[in-house]
Formats: C-alpha cells, sequence, structure tokens
C-alpha cells in the first residue's frame, strides 16, 4: 500500500475537525437560513398596498423595493463560493446572517421608498451568500450517502417559506405593523449567528482563482441597469429616446461581459456551460417561463386588496394554495417523469401554466363582480 502524499496528508490536516453535535446541528443550521432567504421574497407582497400607504406612494412603485432583493441575489450569488472558498465558510455564512438581520432592521426603520430600496439591496447582499455557502458546508461535511437525505431535509424550509410568507404579511399587516415583516427576522438572525459560531465548521481553500472583478462590474452593472430601464418604463419619467438610450447601454454592458466571459480564465459565469444542449434549453425556457410566473406574488395581491377590496389576511391565504401546490408537486414529479418524459412535462406544464395565468385573473374578477 503506498503512503499518502505529503500534499494529501496537510489537505487532511487543514480539514477542520466536525463533532457528532455539530454535525447533527449543522442541516438545521442550514435550513433556518434557508428559510430566512425564502421567506423573505414573499412576506413584503401582501403588506404591498399598506406599506405603499405609509410611504405615501402607488402601490405600483413598490415593485422596485421587490425587485431590488432579487437582483442583489442575481448580482451577488456568483462569488459567493469564491468568498467561501477565500475566507473560509464559517466567516462568510455568519457575515451573510449578519448583514442580512442588519438589513432587515434598516428596512423595518425605513421612512421612503428610497432608503427601503437600498436596505433591501443590502439585505439580498446577505440572503445571496447564504444560500450558496450553507449547500457548500453541507457537501463538505456529510458523505455522499448521506447528501440526498440532508438536501432533501434542508429543502423543506426553502419551500414553507413562500407558503407561510403570504399568509404572516397578511397577519402582520392585520393586527400588527407592517414594520414587523422585518422585525422578524432579527431573533431568528441572531440565534443563527449564536449557532454558526459554535457549530459551523470553517472549510476554505488554501489557494483559490483570482476574482473576476471586471466580470462582475460588467455583469452587475448591466443586470442592474436592465433592471432599472424595465421598472421606469411604463411610468413616463423618461423620454422613449432617454429609456432607449439606458436599454442600448444595459445591453452593451451584458454583451461586453458576454465577450470578457469568453476570453478569461475565470469568468464569474461560465457561458461555455450553454454548449451543453439540455443546460441551454432549460435555462431558456426556464428563463421565458419565469417572466410569466416572476411578477404572480407581486400581482395577485394588488388584485385581491386593490382590486377586489380583500383584507390583507384573506390575500395572503388566498395565495397560499399555489405554495401548497408546489409542494404537493414534489412528491409525484417522479412519477410523472417516469410516465411522459423531462420533453413532455416541460412543454405540458408550460402549456398548462400560460393558461391559468391568462384565465385565473379575469375568472376571480369576473366572480367578483357577479
Amino acid at each position: 500500500m503506498s503512503e499518502p502524499s505529503a500534499a494529501a496528508v496537510k489537505a487532511a490536516l487543514a480539514e477542520p475537525v466536525v463533532s457528532a453535535s455539530s454535525k447533527r446541528l449543522l442541516p438545521w443550521l442550514v435550513a433556518v437560513a434557508f428559510f430566512m432567504e425564502s421567506l423573505d421574497t414573499t412576506i413584503l407582497n401582501t403588506a404591498v398596498p399598506a406599506v405603499s400607504e405609509a410611504l405615501r406612494v402607488s402601490p405600483l412603485a413598490m415593485k422596485s423595493v421587490l425587485a431590488s432583493y432579487t437582483l442583489s441575489l442575481a448580482v451577488f450569488i456568483p462569488i459567493s463560493g469564491w468568498m467561501a472558498d477565500r475566507f473560509g465558510t464559517r466567516r462568510v455564512f455568519a457575515s451573510a446572517i449578519g448583514i442580512f438581520t442588519l438589513g432587515s432592521f434598516l428596512c423595518g426603520i425605513s421612512s421612503n421608498i428610497h432608503a427601503l430600496v437600498a436596505c433591501r439591496l443590502l439585505q439580498g447582499c446577505g440572503g445571496a451568500m447564504m444560500v450558496p455557502v450553507g449547500r457548500l458546508t453541507l457537501v463538505r461535511t456529510f458523505a455522499k450517502s448521506e447528501l440526498i437525505r440532508v438536501m432533501s431535509f434542508v429543502a423543506i424550509p426553502a419551500l414553507i417559506g413562500p407558503m407561510l410568507g403570504p399568509v404572516a404579511g397578511g397577519l402582520i399587516v392585520g393586527y400588527l405593523h407592517w414594520r414587523f415583516i422585518f422585525f422578524v427576522n432579527i431573533p431568528i438572525g441572531l440565534a443563527g449567528l449564536l449557532l454558526v459560531h459554535m457549530h459551523l465548521p470553517d472549510y476554505r481553500e488554501e489557494a483559490t482563482c483570482p476574482l473576476d472583478t471586471v466580470g462582475m462590474i460588467l455583469f452587475g452593472s448591466g443586470v442592474a441597469l436592465l433592471s432599472y430601464v424595465l421598472e421606469i418604463f411604463g411610468e413616463h419619467t423618461l423620454s422613449l429616446a432617454e429609456i432607449l438610450g439606458l436599454l442600448v447601454v444595459a445591453l452593451a454592458l451584458i454583451g461586453g461581459y458576454g465577450l470578457h466571459a469568453l476570453r478569461s480564465e475565470f469568468p464569474l459565469l461560465q457561458l461555455k456551460l450553454f454548449q451543453i444542449r439540455t443546460f441551454r434549453a432549460a435555462v431558456t425556457g426556464g428563463f421565458v417561463t419565469r417572466i410569466g410566473i416572476g411578477g404572480v406574488p407581486f400581482l395577485l395581491p394588488l388584485l385581491y386588496q386593490v382590486g377586489l377590496g380583500f383584507t390583507p389576511t384573506q390575500s395572503g391565504m388566498l395565495i397560499m394554495p399555489q405554495a401548497l401546490g408546489a409542494m404537493a408537486s414534489k412528491t409525484v414529479i417522479n412519477q410523472v417523469l417516469q410516465r411522459i418524459g423531462y420533453r413532455g412535462m416541460l412543454a405540458s406544464n408550460t402549456i398548462l401554466l400560460g393558461i391559468l395565468l391568462f384565465f385565473s385573473p379575469r375568472l376571480a374578477w369576473a366572480r367578483r363582480s357577479g
């Protein structure tokens, strides 16, 4: 039997020793972080009319508050793996929870929509680091034979969060104050910081590839500017020529990142993955589909409360079945895939989803009017 190499011995010694109690609590810690991040994507939706009234803006102006959080996720998620390798999983995960909790507190004390948008960006920055770094920690801690069980357990809170979000937001607005939507994250975040300090192992790499700073600037600024153009398109605050000019600049930045990524040795996002046909089809089809369903959590609360006169609590209960359906589908998706295949599943699901998006609001309005 050959002796282990010096590099292998050094790597083994560098790996942190995880106690049995820490290994047992680690999935719960990551699951709570996933729950906070997923809950915050929907909890504010049912409170949009109340928050817009308190901040003295139109309900549609609140879309920037919701979009800023997801935009921040999209910009900072790509660098989360590099951050964990460079600074260690414990430090990055703790910083992510701390930034998320601080952002939640600042959102809760915001007095105008501009401050709220800025604080949501900060909150999204923390949320972007929590999920990927949490998954990375689990992959490095558990054996391959345990990963499916652990990942399935951690995925449950990520599904429960969007289900409870609209209901929790409606109840908070109905019986407390909209600011508690953000304050509810503070005790959870403080408890998470304590558990991270006690139980999260600290993995890091001795040598890391350089951060693609140029790619991050091009991609982040391009996506941010494109989101801003789409946001102000219907507000008529800028002329058509100005909007087209900003759109050209945004597309040029994104196109510049594409050229940069093809030439860079360590790009921020690996565009060569699109050479894989199944990956290209999945991402393209998913992008088109999510354009349709992405606005549903924002538009339905407005329809129910502003258009149909329901209370925030009623609005939250009416949105809850969507998350229940998503959870229920997890139990039958394997059987459906075996029967009709991936292509049949994706095609039929996309068509059915389009039909439901088209007819559901019209049926709700017709029933209310009738």
